[in-house]
């Protein structure tokens, strides 16, 4: 056998062992409800923080943000950190500390404190949908590796579509049903102390990516600025939209004047392309106050600190390692262009059907063809065992909320703390099992269409609810008198549909039972890109919500809290 294959099966052996050990290890601490779901609210901050990393850092964005770098050749993505930060600020102070005084452990039982136990309820059951989407769809893209993994072992007989779906959708099942395993043992803890390990890996990885590339592309990064010189190469701000820019790179190139746009015509553009300042400073903000105020998978992570100061250190310190963990992870998507199209020629590179180089794929094909033996090991282990680490959260969550805002009020529940864990566990596995569905059908979507790209996949599957959600949760925390029961549904329904109606999801489900459906959207109305989506379903939510008052017997049980 090749000592290269040998280390990496060690290593990979290894670290599975080790993450499976830290389950059981903290099987014995995770008896009761808050031990299981909130570490006892124990967890030092800076573990808080390395779990808040790894699950942004996930295996959809370890891939899927170096295809972004190699795609466009830019910072461009790198834009959206300006809203992230904001938005961690205004987490910090305000939505964390609600949830640490009115201490909860589903944060949707803040919403029934606030209006009722229907507005929970809804609320809730539109993240375990979301979530259970969003996570589902993730567990394809480990899986990457493995048919990557048996092109470069067999160069004269590709898989085709099939043959890569039942191949990555049997290691997508393995690695599913492992993750259940240990976060149904060890409960969040382990979730949390095994992202530790898988954030150490990752950035040794990222590390050894920058080094090799520089390394052996002639010049460095000054040789590599030498190739970029086609127009967006190396932007980083992006003030006007896709159509706008195309249609001023075309009148550059072919000497003419550049054209006059109107206000809506600039508007419109930007709010049909996925990377712009506007984007950044509005879109992100808004999603990230989603992602990380609204969805119990991000918030019950913040909700293990010690107290909210800790909490909210962890937060805010999170999103300024975003800056270089994202602008790395960019550079070598762009140095990997370079790198394949100008350097070296490599006949194996993965492509797709027109014979171009497959984005999603690129950084998977280099670590499994440039890192050294042992290396590339630990890279795949951390890989999938990142998976694993958002996975885990995601159950742990999903069951968390399942539980305490639905099974225990149908069902009653035990005093025993013991057998209403034992409830959560017995959940957990059941959201696995939903999630692999997920995932086959998401691995299925992939391997008959392989020129989708990741990160909208991921990030656009937010969109369409989680607007909804942050409305309400807005007219909660920002508002004393507004908002009802019957006034919060209508108003997440409105979020929803607007939403719909902007990015044509119309459409686009009549067409899978009718192809030949015309465009049911009005031809002024635009298709706004994911970074826009939670915004405007947050802001038409909101302002409906607002129109209705809160009974007065609902404000003072909420002043006597």
């Amino acid at each position: 056998m090749n000592w290269k294959l040998t280390a990496d099966l060690l290593v990979i052996g290894a670290y599975f062992a080790a993450i499976l050990g830290i389950g059981v290890y903290f099987s014995r601490k995770s008896g009761d409800v808050s031990e299981f779901t909130l570490g006892g609210r124990s967890i030092p901050w800076w573990a808080v923080l390395a779990s808040i990393l790894a699950s942004e850092i996930s295996a959809g964005t370890f891939f899927g943000t170096p295809g972004e770098g190699f795609h466009l050749r830019n910072f461009t993505y790198a834009q959206l950190l300006v809203g992230y930060i904001f938005a961690r600020f205004v987490v910090s102070g305000v939505f964390i500390p609600a949830f640490y005084r009115h201490n909860v452990v589903s944060i949707y039982e803040f919403l029934e404190t606030r209006f009722g136990p229907r507005t929970r309820r809804v609320a809730s059951a539109v993240f375990l949908l979301t979530r259970a989407l969003a996570s589902g769809s993730r567990l394809w893209v480990p899986t990457v590796l493995i048919v990557i993994m048996w092109n470069l072992a067999n160069p004269g007989q590709r898989l085709g579509a099939w043959d890569q779906f039942w191949l990555s959708g049997a290691a997508l099942v393995v690695v599913s049903l492992l993750t259940a395993m240990y976060t149904a043992i060890g409960g969040i803890k382990a979730v949390i102390w095994t992202d530790v390990i898988q954030i150490v890996v990752l950035f040794g990885a990222l590390g050894f990516s920058l080094w090799y590339l520089l390394g052996h592309i002639p010049g460095g990064w000054e040789g590599a600025k030498a190739f970029l010189t086609q127009p967006g190469d190396l932007q980083f701000l992006r003030v006007n939209g896709d159509s706008v820019e195309k249609a001023m790179a075309v009148a550059k190139e072919a000497g003419a004047a550049v054209p006059e746009f109107t206000f809506w015509e600039r508007c419109r553009s930007v709010l049909e392309s996925e990377y712009t300042i506007w984007a950044a400073l509005f879109g992100s903000m808004f999603t990230t106050m989603a992602t990380h105020g609204t969805d119990q998978d991000m918030v019950q992570r913040m909700l293990t600190a010690k107290n909210k100061r800790e909490s909210a250190r962890a937060t805010i310190l999170s999103g300024l390692a975003d800056f270089p963990v994202v602008f790395a992870v960019l550079a070598i998507g762009i140095l990997l262009s370079v790198y394949y199209q100008n350097v070296v020629t490599d006949p194996l590179l993965p492509r797709n059907a027109k014979g171009e180089p497959e984005s999603s794929q690129i950084f998977p094909h280099f670590v499994l063809t440039v890192m050294p033996g042992g290396l590339r090991g630990l890279v795949v282990a951390g890989v999938l065992a990142t998976t694993m680490g958002s996975l885990g959260t995601a159950l742990n969550s999903l069951a968390t909320s399942y539980c305490r805002d639905f099974h225990f009020r149908w069902f009653g529940t035990s005093e025993d703390e013991g057998a209403r864990v034992t409830v959560i566990r017995k959940a957990t596995v059941a959201f696995a099992l939903v999630l692999i569905g997920i995932g086959l059908g998401t691995a299925y979507v992939k391997a008959h269409n392989p020129g989708l790209r990741i990160i909208p996949i991921i990030l656009g599957s937010f969109g369409y609810t989680y607007g909804s959600l942050l409305g309400i949760f807005m007219v909660g925390l920002f508002t004393k008198t507004r908002g009802n029961e019957r006034g919060n549904i209508m108003a997440m329904a409105a979020g929803f549909v607007v939403v719909a109606v902007l990015s044509d999801l119309h459409t686009g489900l009549v067409r899978l039972v009718w192809a030949g459906c015309p465009d049911l959207r009005p031809a002024w109305l635009p298709v706004v890109e994911f970074p826009w989506r939670i915004l405007f379903g947050t802001v038409v939510t909101f302002l409906v919500a607002v129109c209705f008052r809160t009974p007065e017997e609902q404000m003072r049980r909420m002043a006597a809290v």
